[in-house]
C-alpha cells in the first residue's frame, strides 16, 4: 500500500505501486505511474505521464518533465531537472502564445540503477545508460553510454563505474570490478 503525505497533490488516475511513499509538497500528474517501493522526497514535481520504475529515490526537489522514462532501480539527487522540450518558446513566429498542440515532447530514458547528483540536469532527448553516474551540477547535452561516470557543463565522461558504485578501468571489451568481482560490459567512445 503507498503511502502519500497529507501535503502532497496526487492527481487523478495516477498509479502508485506498493510501498511507494510519497513526501509533502510533492505533486504527481495525472497518468504518471510510479513503480513498487519507490521513494519520491518532498517539494518535487512529475509530470503527466512520467514512468518511473520500481525501487527508485526521488530525492527532494527533483522535476520530472513530460516524456520521460525513468527504469528501476534509479537514484535521482536533490534540485535534479529532467527536460522535455529541445526548443521551449513561449511565443509562435507569429506572436502568439504557443498552445500545447504547437510542441512536441522529446523522449528521455533514465537506465537501471542510474544515479543523477543533486542539481543535474538532463537535457530532453539525452539518455543516460543503465548504471551510468551523472555528477552534482552536471548538465547533460548528449547521451550518457551505460557505467559512464560524467561531470562538468557540458558534461564530459572521465571514467567508468560498476553496477555496484565502484570505479572500474576498461579492458576491452570488458572491465572487472577489483571489489565485487562483476565483469563489465564498456561500451567505449
Amino acid at each position: 500500500m503507498p503511502y502519500i503525505d497529507d501535503h502532497a497533490l496526487v492527481e487523478n488516475d495516477v498509479i502508485l505501486g506498493d510501498g511507494v511513499s510519497v513526501w509533502a509538497f510533492t505533486q504527481i500528474r495525472s497518468g504518471a505511474h510510479i513503480g513498487d517501493d519507490t521513494t519520491v522526497g518532498s517539494h518535487t514535481y512529475i509530470d503527466k505521464g512520467v514512468t518511473i520504475g520500481e525501487r527508485c529515490k526521488i530525492q527532494t526537489g527533483v522535476r520530472i518533465f513530460h516524456g520521460v522514462t525513468v527504469l528501476d532501480g534509479v537514484f535521482i539527487g536533490p534540485g535534479a531537472l529532467l527536460t522535455n522540450d529541445r526548443r521551449p518558446r513561449a511565443m509562435a513566429p507569429e506572436g502568439d502564445l504557443k498552445k500545447p498542440e504547437d510542441w512536441a515532447v522529446t523522449p528521455t530514458t533514465i537506465g537501471n540503477g542510474a544515479s543523477l547528483g543533486a542539481g543535474a540536469i538532463i537535457v530532453a532527448g539525452c539518455d543516460v545508460g543503465d548504471y551510468a553516474f551523472v555528477g552534482a551540477g552536471a548538465v547533460v547535452t548528449r547521451s550518457v553510454p551505460g557505467h559512464a561516470v560524467v561531470v562538468g557543463s557540458p558534461a564530459r565522461r572521465i571514467g567508468w563505474v560498476c553496477s555496484c558504485g565502484e570505479a572500474i578501468e576498461p579492458e576491452q571489451p570488458a572491465a572487472p570490478c577489483d571489489v565485487c568481482g562483476r565483469i563489465v560490459e564498456i561500451e567505449t567512445d
